[in-house]
């Protein structure tokens, strides 16, 4: 594992945790302590960590997310490794499969790599939509309130027509991910439709880039265990622990 690797995993694992001891960080990553200590020293004078004896803690013990980004400035964040991720997740689609496709910006970029047209798509996305039949592809959309800032479909008429269906697949994003909190978003409206998106799938992938792991938005949507994920760097083994995840590079 590279240095910089290890460093992002462990800042994101003592954001997890909140407080984390030397000998914890060495058996999570299999590193010796002098390694460990100096990782701690670099992350702490970056101001990612607060390093104490013994340790480290995070700079916010009650870190919690209650903004949500605009589809535009999401957009703009972690082009390359968004890429990579939604290219994988586009292979993973077959012949006869009834696909669910969350609103968001990887699940959007997803919709470049779609070449299946056997398949049958539904989204709660109304520029996801848009894409989809650009593709000529089999195309549903949700019906209900739209919601300005995610361009997505929300509310009591999206999820009463997610509940008549059953997805083979479903391809989801979100805005954290954590051991404790599972998968998270700062909207209940979209929590909501997420949830219940989960619910009717027989396999649902989460695909987050690696800054999304160890972050926690106000309202969880589903368990850690309840999905597969997909993501660009690898993470600690308490996550893979949990579920499957596979990374891309």
């Amino acid at each position: 594992m590279l240095t910089k690797e290890r460093r992002d995993l462990i800042v994101a694992y003592i954001n997890e945790k909140n407080a984390v001891t030397v000998t914890e960080l060495m058996e999570e990553f299999d590193a010796s302590a002098a390694t460990i200590r100096r990782d701690l020293s670099v992350l702490h004078d970056e101001h990612k960590i607060l390093k104490v004896f013994g340790g480290a803690t995070s700079l916010s013990a009650m870190d919690v997310n209650t903004l949500e980004p605009t589809v535009s400035a999401k957009a703009t964040l972690n082009v390359e490794e968004k890429d990579l991720i939604s290219k994988y997740a586009a292979s993973l689609i077959n012949d006869e499969d009834f696909v669910y496709i969350d609103s968001g910006t990887t699940t959007l970029e997803m919709i470049k790599y779609i070449d299946n047209q056997k398949a049958k798509y539904i989204t709660n996305g109304i520029v996801h939509a848009k894409k989809l039949l650009e593709k000529n592809l089999d195309t549903m959309i949700i019906g209900g309130r739209c919601k300005r800032s995610t361009e997505a479909i929300i509310g009591p008429d999206c999820i009463e027509g997610i509940r008549k269906y059953h997805f083979t697949k479903a391809f989801m994003g979100t805005n954290g991910i954590s051991l404790s909190a599972g998968y998270t978003t700062p909207d209940v409206d979209e929590a909501l439709v997420k949830g219940e998106a989960v619910k009717h799938a027989y396999i649902s992938y989460i695909l987050a880039d690696h800054t999304k792991f160890g972050q926690v938005s106000s309202v969880t949507f589903a368990d850690i265990g309840n999905c597969c994920i997909i993501t660009d760097k690898e993470v600690g083994r308490n996550y893979h622990s949990k579920t499957i995840i596979k990374v891309v590079n």
